[in-house]
């Protein structure tokens, strides 16, 4: 399972940047003050790091713009215009908002500035600069055709999934050609391309005062450089920007991926069954959050449901190892300590925890073209489901408790 978002995250995430954008006060005291908090750590050349764990940015990098310490919106502006559409003004106030949204496919790629094809085409090489190019073996480079821009090199058997297909997946998946768009854009210079519909269900948690409402949007993300799967989660979020893709991500109920491959449009059956797009599935969800809502948990059996998804290592167990165990249990017990001071000291707080940690605290090596950049790799892995069997199982875990 994954972290559940809180309660209207999209206008929550709104408020903050606009607070962001109109503050008035002395900019630079503030930074400092951040700074001296523990906030904010200077990466110089007017950029910073924002560390701060309460805040939609933490792990970002914002850079000083005209007096203004704003984050980068990332979304793609290589045609001279910001390639979004939105039903609903973003924080951002870019791109081209249609109030109501509009059902028109064609609309929505110009709107969203995603209505640009791409091919393949060989990789060239010179062994010297006077000899004629060769053509390297079993390797492609995709174009974007409107700039000629080169988005990405894959392999032999990758094929181009273009942005129309991947709104025609999302119909074809819910079964509705009269779907109204939420948001369709292009981030990274076209190399990502994202588009949001809004599901009829949502996903409440009401106990105690908790009120989390979960409104459930459907989000293609499909990527251009053959960096990731073409990947559909079931989220809280409507992406409009660099940040709410991320998050996405990170708070997806459901997730189903599938490689860029010849009979990737074929797999709709399999998406369906893998993002349990129904309302039986949201009930269901709903009733066992609510569960572990209910279920309180001492700080001791938390410590030995960790114990059960991370054996504790033996007393002869190297020094290393030791006191990497020690590190994520301490870990995980702020994270416990942190989501129970809103949810109280239950199973629920607890899978929220261990989600978190799995998504965003453990260890990653990024390889690749993701090599030294580890937010991007670590959105990936989310996105790709890595930690999905640990969090799954922790779920079931949780679930024991429960019925006691």
């Amino acid at each position: 399972m994954t972290t559940l978002a809180l309660p209207d995250v999209n206008q929550q995430f709104a408020a903050e940047r606009i607070a962001q954008i109109n503050r008035a006060a002395d900019k630079q005291a503030g930074i400092d003050a951040q700074i001296a908090d523990g906030k904010l750590r200077s990466l110089g050349n007017g950029r910073y790091l924002v560390t701060d764990p309460d805040s939609w940015d933490n792990g970002e990098v914002l850079t000083m713009n005209q007096g203004e310490l704003l984050p980068e919106h990332g979304l793609d502006e290589t045609t001279g215009q910001v390639a979004l559409y939105t039903t609903t003004p973003a924080w951002h106030a870019l791109g081209n908002v249609v109030p109501g949204g509009t059902t028109d496919i064609d609309k929505v790629l110009t709107l969203g500035g995603i209505n640009f094809p791409v091919s393949r085409r060989p990789v060239l090489y010179q062994a010297n600069p006077t000899d004629q190019p060769r053509i390297v073996p079993d390797q492609f480079v995709n174009i974007r055709e409107d700039t000629n821009a080169a988005l990405g090199v894959v392999g032999a058997r990758y094929e181009v999934l273009q942005n129309r297909q991947g709104f025609e997946f999302l119909q074809d998946l819910v079964d509705d050609y009269d779907v109204t768009w939420e948001s369709a854009g292009a981030l990274r210079d076209g190399r990502k391309v994202f588009i949001t519909m809004r599901l009829p269900q949502t996903v409440s948690v009401d106990v105690e005062g908790i009120n989390d409402t979960i409104v459930p949007f459907i989000v293609a993300l499909n990527s251009h450089d053959g960096s990731s799967l073409f990947q559909v989660v079931a989220t809280p979020w409507r992406v409009e920007c660099g940040n709410t893709e991320r998050f996405s991500v990170r708070d997806a109920l459901t997730r189903w991926g599938v490689r860029h491959t010849r009979n990737a449009r074929d797999r709709i059956e399999e998406a369906r069954r893998t993002l349990r797009l129904s309302v039986d599935y949201f009930d269901q969800f709903a009733a066992e959050e609510e569960s572990l809502a209910r279920t309180d948990l001492a700080i001791d059996e938390f410590h030995k449901v960790i114990g059960d998804l991370w054996a504790t290592p033996d007393e002869d167990a190297p020094v290393r190892t030791r006191n990497k165990h020690a590190k994520r249990v301490e870990i995980l017990t702020d994270l416990y300590d942190t989501n129970a001071a809103r949810l109280g000291r239950t199973a629920y707080a607890a899978e929220r925890a261990i989600t978190e940690f799995a998504d965003w605290k453990t260890a990653i090596r990024p390889t690749g073209s993701l090599r030294g950049n580890n937010l991007a790799a670590r959105a990936t892995a989310v996105m790709e489901g890595s930690a999905d069997e640990l969090k799954s199982k922790a779920h079931r875990r949780l679930l024991t408790l429960t019925h006691r």
